[in-house]
C-alpha cells in the first residue's frame, strides 16, 4: 500500500519532470546563481593562484633535488 508520504512525493516528482516547470525553475534560478558566482569568483582566483605557486614550489624542489642528486653522484669519484 502506497502511503501518503510516497503519493505527495510521486507528485511533485512528476511536476518537477515537466519541461515547462524545469524551464521556469531555471529562470528563477538563474539570478542567484550568478550573484553567487560573483561573490566566490576572487576566491576562485586566489585558489588557482595558490595552486600556481604550489607546483611551482614542488617544480623547484625537484629540480633542487635533482642538481643535489647530480652533485654528490659526481663527487663520489
Amino acid at each position: 500500500m502506497v502511503t501518503m508520504r510516497e503519493q505527495i512525493i510521486e507528485q511533485c516528482i512528476e511536476i518537477l519532470n515537466r519541461d515547462n516547470v524545469k524551464r521556469e525553475l531555471k529562470e528563477f534560478l538563474k539570478p542567484i546563481i550568478s550573484l553567487i558566482l560573483q561573490e566566490i569568483y576572487p576566491y576562485i582566483y586566489l585558489s588557482m593562484i595558490f595552486v600556481i605557486i604550489s607546483f611551482l614550489l614542488v617544480l623547484g624542489t625537484f629540480y633542487l633535488s635533482l642538481r643535489t642528486l647530480k652533485y654528490l653522484k659526481y663527487s663520489s669519484y
